[in-house]
């Protein structure tokens, strides 16, 4: 068959497969123990749901079963990209678009379809039909299936011309669309979903490759202004014989995995090919103005992968410490040192010494201000089971809590109250009148970098 199926049911073997060569072929022992350190890690916080397939798919960049804290994380740098490009220009634009019937860039030959398996399975129980005659029902019933999709470019190409009379018929202007696609599957037959986002850049013949170099500026520093280690995103040109469809030249943005490199976003510069077929060759419709001259404008697509940026800034904000105690033993400390930006959780709130009902009073107090000032936070002081600060303060720290804040007794007396810094492990004396501030323009000093 010339198509692809995509069974109703899951398939988890590819996923699965090239973990296994990945950890093969990590480089040592030491990376190895990292990986399994850092999966653990993500389990035992709620980023991701437990269970082996789950975790294999997570390190594979499709998307998994996130926990609590790693939809969050993916919801906030998501919103972190939908902000860089819409407002790194006035002329992108935000859209919503539906999974194409034909791809221009394939003519809908190799896409991937959603048969259902009671209809397939239905078809080849008939017995009576030659393998000729099964055949063509197979692929009539692929035929009329409906295509997943597996990018935005389609979208974007079919929605320039209506966009055209927003930005009265001039160049340069983008189109930028976030949203779950399918993978394909790379001759196996299982596909998988990755959250993915999309910018599409129109701009004249004559200027592409400069738009091409200038958003692959932008975007390598977008990655490492979150990065713990910025030296580990890289950019690197895309080799000729490793070029797509219609594009002329490529940028990969690339983080360094412990496994291996891998790309979170791939630049191309397309030309005006697809362009011109998705609107059937007529120039007429497609011509804009820039720089006094009319042209069909070409396309600079810039597509990421979001999952794979998930566990991209997992593995890169990692610290595993190491330091003695009073009495000369060696303590290790997990941190999870996420930018304050992405942060799921930006403070946590617990009780110390003290009249309990009245501290958990003025800690619902402080929860409620934080929720309006739209400050994460972690109840922590409506945990039932004792636990020393000590164990609270590993907890949180691998959970990449920026702030622990305990209110006690002098609360009550004064109101100052204890802020731990995940960062620094300082514990500061704060009024409680103040905390609400200082946790905003830090997280805003720290987005402003």
């Amino acid at each position: 068959l010339s198509m692809r199926t995509l069974n109703t049911t899951p398939c988890r073997a590819t996923p699965a497969a090239r973990l296994s060569r990945r950890h093969r072929s990590a480089s040592s022992g030491g990376d190895v123990d990292q990986v399994g350190a850092l999966l653990q890690l993500c389990v035992d916080r709620h980023y991701v749901s437990p269970g082996q397939t789950n975790t294999e798919l997570f390190q594979c960049g499709t998307s998994c079963i996130y926990g609590p804290l790693g939809t969050e994380l993916r919801r906030n740098l998501l919103e972190q990209w939908w902000h860089s490009v819409t407002r790194s220009t006035a002329q992108v634009f935000g859209i919503n678009t539906l999974s194409s019937s034909e791809d221009t860039a394939t003519g809908g030959r190799g896409r991937l379809r959603m048969v259902e398996s009671d209809c397939l399975r239905r078809v080849l129980e008939q017995t009576e039909l030659s393998r000729e005659q099964l055949v063509q029902k197979v692929q009539a019933l692929i035929q009329r299936s409906p295509s997943p999709r597996t990018n935005f470019l389609q979208g974007a190409l079919e929605q320039f011309v209506p966009s055209l009379e927003l930005v009265n018929r001039k160049l340069p202007f983008g189109l930028a669309e976030s949203g779950l696609c399918f993978q394909p599957s790379g001759g196996s037959g299982c596909p998988a979903e990755v959250t993915q986002t999309s910018l599409v850049w129109f701009c004249s013949p004559r200027t592409s490759s400069q738009w091409l170099d200038h958003w692959a500026r932008q975007r390598l520093k977008w990655w490492r202004k979150f990065a713990l280690s910025p030296s580990d995103f890289s950019s690197s040109d895309v080799p000729v014989e490793e070029l797509e469809g219609a594009a002329s030249r490529g940028v990969k943005i690339i983080y360094s995995f412990p496994w291996g490199q891998e790309p979170l976003e791939t630049l191309w510069s397309r030309g005006h090919a697809e362009l011109l077929q998705t609107h059937k060759g007529v120039r007429s419709k497609l011509q804009c103005r820039s720089d006094g001259r009319k042209s069909v404008p070409h396309v600079v697509s810039v597509t990421g992968n979001m999952d794979r940026g998930v566990m991209a800034f997992l593995s890169n904000s990692l610290q595993q410490l190491k330091k003695e105690d009073g009495k000369q033993k060696l303590l290790r400390r997990k941190v999870l040192k996420l930018h304050p930006v992405l942060a799921p959780v930006k403070v946590a709130l617990d009780i110390g010494r003290g009249a309990t009902m009245e501290l958990r009073q003025v800690c619902d107090g402080l929860l409620q201000e934080f929720m309006e000032a739209k400050i994460s936070a972690w109840p922590g002081y409506l945990e039932t089971l004792p636990t020393s600060m000590e164990e609270l303060n590993a907890k949180y720290d691998e959970m990449g809590v920026l702030f622990t804040v305990v209110v006690g007794e002098n609360t009550l007396e004064s109101g100052l109250l204890q802020v731990r810094s995940r960062d620094t492990t300082v514990r500061e004396t704060k009024h409680i009148s103040e905390i609400k501030n200082f946790l905003s323009r830090y997280i805003s000093a720290a987005d402003n970098i």
